[in-house]
């Protein structure tokens, strides 16, 4: 989603110990960097053979709207998941153009829509509050008032997950408010702070969890928390798996760590700094795709969908 009015959220600041509060820059300078940034990362998913549908939002009212994996999942057989989010300015982020894409492009089976949920205060920002292990069914859960207990049963019953709860803290004590800052899961490797959870068993049971089905567990401190390592995501491109991160995070981390995430994936960072600022990094940026294409297209039909896309008011024929 590339935004075009963006700016850190007030409403989100609160309970978001990741997004930076103070003085920003001009609201201008600071919306035109943003706009930079997603279109950088986009450009640079595509060089490396990644399909991305890049939509524009020129609305004041939807300051995060470029975190779409907050509202939004996909999953294998044609399911969507649409879901209710904690802070009432950000339900607006909930698009229906966005849906209409992906049964026009996708095969689409249904589309299951807790966003009702708000109304009795019960919430779950999509794989922000839950990190998928597509593989072993695990839906991994730092508890949160954005991980409501009776909005994921229902999930994980719907779309067969095990639901893996715990509590994680920073080193301040504060409680982690999505999952996915704090772990990243791969196909060959998983990254995990697992410093964070904050007992000892449950810490020991979520790591042999992770390696249960053949990964490596790269253990990321605190520190390379907070530089957002542990929110990245690996994608399919056109030679192999691709681990998107932000050069922030990228940076803190050591070639040992690094290691056995290259044996199995090219490590691709991106230079995200103003995104950063509202406390969400390179993995919060992309809702990841998981559905069957209707149709094989051609890159000339994939550029002509991206422009279209772009460009709200041309429709691909």
């Amino acid at each position: 989603m590339r935004p075009h009015r963006f700016t850190p959220n007030p409403a989100t600041a609160a309970d978001n110990a990741f997004q930076v509060s103070g003085d920003y820059p001009d609201p201008e300078v600071l919306a035109a960097a943003a706009h930079e940034e997603v279109t950088r990362l986009a450009k640079a998913l595509e060089a490396a053979g990644i399909i991305v549908h890049l939509f524009e939002d020129h609305d004041h009212i939807r300051p995060d709207s470029v975190f779409p994996n907050n509202w939004l999942s996909t999953h294998a057989g044609g399911h969507v998941a649409v879901f209710p989010m904690y802070t009432p300015n950000r339900r607006h982020e909930r698009r229906a153009d966005v849906l209409e894409l992906l049964k026009a492009r996708y095969r689409v089976q249904d589309v299951i829509d807790y966003s009702g949920l708000e109304l009795d205060d019960v919430f779950l920002e999509g794989t922000g509050a839950m990190v998928l292990d597509h593989q072993e069914r695990v839906a991994y859960v730092a508890r949160s008032h954005r991980a409501d207990p009776v909005a994921l049963e229902r999930f994980c019953t719907n779309f067969g997950y095990e639901p893996m709860v715990f509590d994680a803290t920073d080193s301040n004590g504060t409680a982690v408010y999505h999952t996915n800052v704090m772990m990243c899961v791969a196909t060959e490797f998983a990254m995990v702070g697992l410093d964070l959870i904050r007992s000892e068993s449950r810490r020991t049971e979520v790591a042999e969890r992770l390696r249960s089905g053949g990964r490596a567990v790269v253990d990321l401190s605190h520190h390379q928390i907070r530089e957002f390592a542990g929110n990245a995501i690996e994608l399919q491109g056109t030679h192999g798996r691709v681990l998107v991160l932000s050069h922030r995070a990228f940076r803190s981390l050591t070639d040992a760590q690094k290691e056995p995430m290259q044996r199995n994936c090219t490590l691709l960072p991106i230079d995200v700094p103003t995104i950063e600022l509202a406390g969400g990094s390179v993995r919060c940026m992309i809702a990841g795709i998981h559905l069957s294409p209707r149709r094989a297209t051609d890159p000339r039909l994939q550029r002509q969908e991206h422009n279209a896309l772009a460009n709200p008011e041309v429709l691909p024929v």
